[in-house]
């Protein structure tokens, strides 16, 4: 088999037969010649807002393929890039115990199970099904659960934002495949095998999650939900049972720590338990709401505009502070939401279904805090991220704090809308946001706003809409582990972005592939 690159189609005229077109003239052979074809990379070229493409990789079997790979431009061999997992170890475990439910405890777990080790997941929340019903019952009424909301239960925070898949993270082992195979498998569209930009969108992604604890119980895995781990006992700096809700003991040696990035309580029974541990550099900011519209005019021309996909971006900036200030967990045709998990504070986040239809795009923008910031205790930043969720909460009686960005400039509470729409998940209300953060990270914010309308025209505009706070950008602590994806205390595994080895689905996901793979070594 071959590999065909830079197949290009106007984005105007993109279908199943003109790229079969394409495809076949790139070759310079008849349709017949070619026996079988499927994309393996689609990106989008938009450089030129004139004439937009659609640059696409084919996979194709032919008739005589050393002829046309000798003579053909952009084609090489195909090498297909299996998952293979590696060899086992011969010692005699227990069940291991996974305490998370995420992308990188859902891995871990699915690949445990793959090979015959029957893991056990805790997880403090409720199943999707469950969870659900209480987060929008969340949105509507603002009653909070404690252990079941945005941030916790079945799936994980990634589960109520965009589904977004896509990862810098580099794996030459095959395990980037394996999560996304994983997750066709189980009901997410086949596009994200190939996508530019893959996502699956909070819709589709519910019915992924269950589907993969089915596959997981099926291959010999148990699930405890609303179970929450309370105590870990050691012996001679080696594990040896866990405590579920206070009063249930299980004994444990491999426990897998894919906790999420606002486990907040179980960092601090980790760091009094002597598990060593750091503060680490995270982001805060806020989060912007733009027309989708305009969003789209300006990434692909008026041309194009009403033809593609929602329109996303991506913008850096350095401030005059020194510091990164930049957009994250952007949301195409999506929402902002309540994304609190603890009374008294309010942090929010982004959303998208799979069609990302809203008539708004919105985006973190966010400035980057160090332990020069906030301390160098192993938890200062989350006593620092409580810090802007209590503000935020005050300044907006419970309520999601908005402002017209000309307000925020201002420093002055808005009183109406302009020609952008509030598409919020959660109750919100008009406060001066300048009250939540520090004069120099408020001077970030407004900088970088005012440069990234050179790069999207109408960034800026009076009418945008900013929401606070975003605090929850990934993990204040790394919980340190060692070659061996160990812990300081022999037999517990710290895992995925609350551990702070990863930042996203795709990365977590892969790093409870590899924790996964260090157990069964």
């Amino acid at each position: 088999m071959l590999k065909v690159r830079q197949v290009k189609i106007d984005a105007l005229l993109d279908n199943e037969g003109n790229r079969l077109k394409a495809l076949c003239k790139k070759l310079k052979i008849s349709q017949d010649e070619l026996l079988s074809y499927e994309i393996s990379k689609q990106s989008l070229d938009a450089r030129d807002k004139n004439q937009v493409f659609y640059v696409y990789e084919f996979v194709v079997s032919l008739k005589d393929e050393k002829k046309i790979l000798n003579k053909a431009k952009d084609v090489i061999l195909y090498e297909k890039e299996d998952y293979i997992y590696p060899y086992s170890g011969k010692k005699t475990l227990k069940r291991p115990v996974v305490v998370g439910s995420g992308p990188a405890g859902l891995f871990c777990a699915y690949v445990l199970a793959e090979n015959g080790y029957d893991p056990i997941i805790i997880e403090q929340g409720q199943t999707i099904e469950e969870r659900k019903k209480t987060v929008e019952e969340f949105w509507k009424t603002g009653k909070l659960q404690k252990n079941s909301n945005v941030q916790f239960g079945e799936g994980g925070a990634g589960t109520f934002s965009d589904g977004k898949l896509n990862t810098v993270v580099k794996d030459l082992n095959g395990r980037h495949q394996k999560v996304f195979s994983t997750f066709v498998k189980n009901g997410a569209p086949k596009e994200i095998l190939y996508s530019f930009k893959p996502h699956i969108g909070t819709d589709l992604l519910t019915n992924v999650i269950v589907n993969i604890r089915k596959e997981i119980e099926k291959m010999g895995g148990t699930f405890l939900f609303e179970s929450k781990l309370t105590d870990i006992i050691t012996e001679n700096n080696t594990l040896k049972e866990i405590v579920i809700n206070n009063d249930k003991h299980l004994e444990c040696d491999k426990l897998v720590l894919a906790i999420g990035h606002s486990a907040r309580d179980t960092f601090e029974l980790l760091y009094n338990k002597g598990i060593k541990m750091e503060a680490k550099p995270f982001a805060v900011g806020i989060r912007v709401s733009h027309s989708q519209k305009m969003i789209n005019e300006s990434q692909y021309g008026r041309k194009y505009a009403d033809i593609l996909d929602s329109a996303n971006y991506k913008l850096t900036y350095q401030s005059s502070h020194k510091r990164g200030v930049y957009s994250f967990c952007m949301c195409p045709g999506g929402y902002v939401v309540n994304a609190s998990s603890e009374e008294g504070r309010l942090a929010i986040n982004g959303m998208s279904n799979h069609a990302r239809n809203s008539s708004n795009a919105n985006s973190a923008i966010i400035v980057t805090i160090s332990p020069e910031d906030f301390g160098n205790h192993p938890l200062a930043g989350i006593s620092y991220q409580k810090k802007l969720e209590e503000k935020a909460y005050k300044i907006g009686n419970g309520k999601i704090p908005v402002q017209l960005f000309k307000d925020y400039c201002k420093s002055k509470i808005s009183t109406s809308f302009g020609k952008v729409e509030p598409i919020f998940k959660g109750d919100y209300t008009f406060a001066n946001i300048n009250d939540i953060f520090s004069d120099e990270i408020n001077s970030d914010l407004k900088e970088a706003i005012m440069y990234f309308d050179n790069k999207i025209k109408g960034f800026k505009n009076d009418d945008t809409i900013i929401a606070a706070v975003e605090s929850r950008t990934s993990s204040p602590v790394k919980i340190i582990r060692d070659d061996n994806f160990e812990s300081s205390i022999k037999g517990i595994y710290p895992c995925g972005e609350g551990a702070g080895y990863a930042g996203g689905i795709t990365s977590a996901a892969i790093d409870g592939i590899k924790v996964a793979e260090a157990i069964n070594k």
